[in-house]
């Protein structure tokens, strides 16, 4: 079995990306654990073929780059989707023009390059590309963040800040380096103390999270939350410090950040604002983590654009605390466990009945390239392929991440990564005999 790579364009100064790129094409191989060796063989004798369709034009997802521009950039080149001039400007190719670009969602954090991202991005829009940017939870947790930064202060709300721990500070160290650094930044900024006191939850905050959040939160998902912000609050202002951030700094950051994502001039107001927190394109749903019953069923009676403005919506209008724990945002927080709200046998029913085969997910890191993965009956194309330097670091993988997962009706499910020798794929006929096999 064998099928062509992409063509790729590659200007000289992009020849590592070239010989990164995996070498030839070989049938998704299927992992123990995940889609294993039993359900391909029960998938070969399957004689159910649900209607399994693909996207009217050929997508490209990006999942997870996590503020490393270059490894983004790298991964629309090695797509064939960007080729990119001798100054380093993106421009779109023929097969770009023809493709959807949707990104996977977590463009946000660890570093090292927040601005650099958004603003190729942002090049990307003003060249007319087709992108889906789907919500990602550490995007949200920094728009949560700053938003709980201009409510009255809550139980529901004044832990958010904190909440984003460690891996928000690159960017508020960029935020502070680009547009604050040696021009009177610490004009009308509060006292150390006194930031201290508007960034982080107070001292009851613990005992009264318990008291408010029952109800809304299982058990283990409030143990979880309190065990994670008494880590959090213990370490952040030493975090700050070993980026070389004092508090007063960090509330500097955090109020440029406010003017740059939700001022109505803003250089990145467009982030939010294009935002979507899933995007169907056939029998492929396409979101960062995953669904639970709730969203399903929402799906089915109301559709994706219901869900999508719906988000909004809730963003807008709806106290954090409820837009943070719901269903909406369960849809980029979850990995399946017990403290994550269920997807049962029931909201399984309700996402075949609204056409939905596969869930085409970020949000789960693998360090060898693309994975299949059934989660209570559903195919997931797991698509996080490690592609920021620093995770890659913690993960012990060499040199620069790069790889897309690339969906068409002729070639089926491409999945292309540094870390992996060849090119998984998934035939179209394959993949509806999996389908088959789950139904």
């Amino acid at each position: 079995m064998s099928a062509p790579l992409p063509k790729i364009a590659i200007q000289k100064a992009h020849r590592t990306v070239l010989a990164r790129q995996p070498e030839g094409v070989i049938p998704w191989p299927m992992e123990p654990g995940s889609a294993n060796p039993e359900l391909q063989a029960l998938a070969l004798k399957s004689k159910k073929q649900p209607k399994v369709r693909f996207p009217k034009r050929p997508v490209v997802f990006v999942s997870d780059a996590h503020a490393d521009a270059n490894a983004f950039v790298d991964s629309l080149i090695v797509a064939g989707t960007v080729s990119c001039d001798k100054k380093g400007r993106l421009k779109l190719t023929r097969a770009g023009r023809r493709q959807e670009i949707i990104i996977g969602g977590d463009c946000l954090d660890k570093g090292p390059s927040n601005l650099s991202l958004l603003r190729e991005i942002g090049q990307l829009y003003r060249q007319k590309a087709r992108i889906t940017l789907l919500a990602g939870n550490h995007d949200l947790r920094l728009l949560m963040g700053l938003l709980s930064r201009k409510q009255k202060t809550s139980v529901g709300s004044q832990h958010l800040f904190v909440r984003m721990g460690k891996k928000v500070i690159p960017l508020f160290r960029e935020v502070f380096n680009q547009y604050l650094a040696g021009k009177g930044w610490d004009k009308k900024v509060p006292s150390e103390t006194k930031c201290r006191a508007a960034l982080f939850p107070s001292d009851e905050w613990f005992d009264e999270f318990e008291f408010f959040a029952a109800g809304h939160l299982t058990v283990e998902g409030i143990e979880r939350e309190v065990g994670k912000m008494r880590s959090k609050v213990d370490k952040f202002e030493r975090h700050c410090h070993d980026h070389g951030l004092t508090l007063r700094q960090v509330y500097a950051a955090a109020r440029q950040c406010e003017r740059l994502f939700l001022h109505k001039k803003g250089e990145f107001r467009w982030f939010y604002e294009r935002m979507e927190l899933m995007a169907k394109r056939g029998s492929f749903l396409f979101l960062h983590a995953g669904l639970d019953d709730d969203m399903a069923r929402l799906v089915y009676k109301k559709g994706i654009n219901h869900a999508n403005k719906a988000f909004h919506r809730s963003l807008r209008y709806q106290d954090l605390f409820s837009f943070y724990y719901s269903p909406l945002a369960n849809t980029f927080r979850t990995k399946y466990r017990p403290a994550d709200l269920p997807l049962t046998n029931l909201g399984v029913r309700w996402m075949r009945k609204a056409g939905i085969q596969v869930l085409v997910q970020g949000h789960v890191s693998r360090s060898h390239g693309q994975r299949l993965a059934v989660k209570h009956g559903v195919l997931h194309i797991e698509a996080d392929i490690t592609l920021d330097c620093n995770s890659r670091a913690l993960e012990g993988l060499e040199g620069r991440g790069m790889g897309a997962t690339l969906i068409a009706a002729k070639r089926g499910v491409l999945g292309l990564s540094c870390d992996y020798p060849q090119a998984k794929w998934l035939s179209p006929k394959h993949l509806k005999q999996i389908c088959g096999a789950l139904a």
